[in-house]
């Protein structure tokens, strides 16, 4: 009798305990599960969001080849966007209404590859003038949903003329800095009526410390642009012409505007 009861005892017990240890034990075993799900979700949710941006082109400038903008397509890639360079044909030499049928053939076969209806543009000096003609005058108001310029010269520079009052001629027989010096014509045909047609978002970013456009309110754009001063944000932040590129406040500004957010310059960032 006394055996029986011992057993029923912990019999008894032993029911007892097991689903109180299984509910707690429960927990640990589930929350793996629950955090792999979570972030399979978030990690899908992240990936549909960058199907959905735009396709981003890095247009290159003057001499412009491919490793110097690296550093920024990397760091678009890094936040997500499908990048592609475009270099600017001859190294952009050449006549940059020409440069901008090349860049017109570019886009289309970005949009083809990617199934895109519209692109985004990130350009670099000359690059800015040869995406403008694009936009103005080669089909392109409808597609760019973004054009963001570093320090273009989109009202031309004085560092253009300056060849010819040295004694190297007009340019030096370089047609597009030909093109870029103020008061050309490229420049009267590509600023003549509306600075930014369609309906793009339109910015441009330049610095104090642009060795290469003069004055550096050329490289700003009329109504309907938003025209970022670095230094207007960052006084003490000390950025060249191709530092535009390198840059982390300037690209702070190029992440910002491709996300439709509120321009607001990081003055620390790397």
């Amino acid at each position: 009798m006394l055996l029986r009861t011992i057993l029923a005892t912990t019999t008894t017990v032993t029911a007892l305990l097991v689903p109180a240890t299984a509910a707690q034990a429960s927990p640990h075993r589930v929350a793996p599960t629950t955090s792999v799900a979570t972030t399979v979700a978030r990690t899908a949710a992240s990936e549909a969001t960058v199907a959905r941006a735009n396709p981003v082109i890095v247009v290159g400038g003057l001499i412009g080849v491919s490793i110097a903008y690296e550093p920024i397509a990397a760091r678009l890639r890094a936040d997500g966007f499908r990048v592609s360079f475009f270099p600017l044909p001859g190294l952009g030499f050449g006549d940059i209404r020409e440069s901008a049928r090349a860049f017109a053939t570019h886009v289309d076969q970005v949009r083809a590859a990617t199934g895109a209806a519209k692109v985004d543009i990130v350009t670099h000096s000359e690059g800015g003038l040869v995406s403008r003609w694009y936009v103005k005058f080669l089909g392109g108001a409808n597609v760019i949903d973004h054009y963001i310029s570093l320090g273009s010269p989109q009202q031309g520079t004085y560092a253009a003329n300056i060849l010819k009052f040295i004694g190297l001629g007009s340019c030096a027989g370089i047609i597009a800095c030909q093109q870029m010096s103020i008061g050309s014509d490229f420049l009267a045909a590509l600023n003549g009526g509306e600075d930014t047609p369609g309906p793009a978002r339109w910015t441009t970013v330049r610095t104090w410390q642009d060795e290469l456009v003069w004055p550096i309110a050329n490289a700003s754009l009329g109504e309907g642009a938003t025209n970022v001063l670095i230094q207007a944000w960052c006084p003490l932040r000390v950025v060249g012409h191709l530092g535009l590129v390198l840059d982390g406040t300037a690209y702070g500004v190029v992440r910002q505007t491709l996300a439709d957010a509120p321009i607001r310059p990081n003055c620390f960032a790397i």
